[in-house]
C-alpha cells in the first residue's frame, strides 16, 4: 500500500514523559522554595523595585554536567559573597540553535558523538539543576524546544528566548505560560522593536498545542507573563551597550508602555564574539551603572571553570573548557563580578 505521512522519518524512539522524569529526579521542598523566592527576587530586579544587578552568568552551554557543578560550587561562593550587590544566577543552558548544523546541545546529543540519547540528556539536564538549586544556586536557561519546558522548568528561575526566535510566535506563546522572568534577545542584525513586541506578546493570554506533564497532547491556555524583559547582545551592525543604546531602548519600551530596563549580554556580537572583551564590555557597564545608569539592571557573561573553547571532537576533551563558544576563565570572572558590585555600590551613593 503507498503511503503518503512520514515519508521522511527514519525512525521513532519512545520518549520519556515529563511526570515520569519529575517522579525519577524529584525536585525537593527546599530547591522548591530556593526556586520561587529567587524568581520573585529577580522580577524585583527587573522592575527596578531591587537596586542589586541580576547577573546571570557561567558556560555557553553545557556538556558534562560533573565540571558544570564544579563550576556552580565556585559560584556560589561569589553569589554569597556579592549578595548585597548581585544576584546571581547560574547561566545553565542545555540546547544550542545552529544556523546550518552541529551540536545540538546537551538534550539532543547528551553523548556527543551523534547517538542522539534524548531521554538520558533530559533526565541529565534535569538532575543538574536540581543539584545545583542543592547549593543554594538559582539557575536560568534558554528556551529552545517549546515542548522540553515541561520536563525542567519547575527548577528554572530564569528563562531567556534567543536571538533566532525572538520572532517565533510559538516562542512568544511559550513564554506567556512560563513560570518565571523570562529576557527575550534583540534579533541578530541587532532589530529592537522585534523583540519589544515579543514582549508585548507574552503579556497576553494565549491558546496552543502542546504537552502535559503526563505527556499528553493538549492545547495549553495561558495567563500572560508580565515579568519579561529585553537583552541587548548586539547585532550584525556592532555593538549595542553603549549609553545612547541603552538610553534608545528605553526609549523604545517606554513608548509600549513597559517598564525602562534592560539586561546587556556581555557576549555575543557586543563582545564581537571575543570572549576575552568580555571583561572590556563589563567594564566599561560599571562605568555606567556609577554614575547612576538605572536603565541597566541586568548583565550576562559567558563562564568556565577553563578560559576558551575546544572543538567537540577534542579528544581527549580538557575538563572545565566549553566546546561551543569560547568563554572567561574562573579566574577572569571574578575580578569582573567585584567590578559590577563596586558599582551598585557606588550607584547607591551617586
Amino acid at each position: 500500500m503507498s503511503s503518503t505521512a512520514n515519508l521522511r522519518i527514519r525512525a521513532t524512539k519512545p520518549l520519556i514523559a515529563p511526570a515520569v522524569l519529575a517522579e525519577e529526579c524529584p525536585l525537593d521542598e527546599a530547591g522548591a522554595v530556593l526556586v520561587e523566592q529567587s524568581r520573585r527576587a529577580i522580577a524585583a530586579t527587573l522592575r527596578g523595585e531591587d537596586d542589586r544587578l541580576l547577573v546571570v552568568v557561567g558556560p555557553c552551554s553545557i556538556h558534562d554536567p560533573a565540571a558544570a557543578l564544579d563550576y556552580a560550587a565556585q559560584l556560589k561562593i561569589a553569589a554569597d559573597r556579592f549578595a548585597g550587590d548581585l544576584l546571581i544566577v547560574m547561566r545553565v543552558y542545555f540546547e544550542k540553535p545552529r544556523t546550518v548544523v552541529g551540536w545540538k546541545g546537551l538534550i539532543n546529543d547528551p553523548g556527543i558523538d551523534g547517538s542522539y540519547q534524548i531521554n538520558r540528556g533530559l533526565r541529565l539536564a534535569r538532575q543538574l539543576l536540581i543539584d545545583i538549586t542543592r547549593l543554594g544556586l538559582p539557575a536560568g536557561t534558554e528556551f529552545l524546544d517549546t515542548t522540553l519546558g515541561q520536563y525542567y522548568a519547575d527548577a528554572v528561575s530564569w528563562a531567556a528566548i534567543g536571538a533566532r526566535t525572538v520572532e517565533s510566535q510559538v516562542h512568544r506563546e511559550l513564554a506567556s505560560g512560563l513560570s518565571m522572568p523570562v529576557g527575550f534577545k534583540n534579533r541578530t542584525d541587532g532589530n529592537l522593536p522585534v523583540a519589544i513586541d515579543a514582549i508585548r506578546s507574552a503579556a497576553h493570554t494565549h491558546w496552543f498545542p502542546s504537552l502535559t506533564a503526563e505527556g499528553a497532547p493538549a492545547v495549553m491556555g495561558t495567563t500572560g507573563n508580565a515579568d519579561t524583559h529585553l537583552v541587548l547582545r548586539g547585532g550584525t551592525a556592532g555593538p549595542n551597550f553603549s549609553a545612547p543604546h541603552l538610553a534608545e531602548a528605553a526609549a523604545l519600551l517606554a513608548a509600549q508602555g513597559l517598564p525602562p530596563h534592560v539586561m546587556v549580554d556581555c557576549s555575543h556580537a557586543n563582545s564581537g564574539k571575543d570572549p576575552a572583551r568580555q571583561p572590556a564590555v563589563a567594564t566599561e557597564l560599571a562605568q555606567l551603572i556609577a554614575s547612576g545608569n538605572r536603565t541597566l539592571v541586568a548583565v550576562m557573561l559567558e563562564s568556565h571553570l577553563l578560559g576558551g573553547a575546544q572543538s567537540p571532537d577534542t579528544s581527549p576533551r580538557t575538563y572545565g573548557r566549553s566546546i561551543t563558544d569560547g568563554c572567561l576563565s574562573w579566574e577572569e570572572t571574578l575580578p569582573v563580578l567585584s567590578t559590577l558590585a563596586e558599582a551598585v555600590r557606588a550607584r547607591r551613593d551617586a
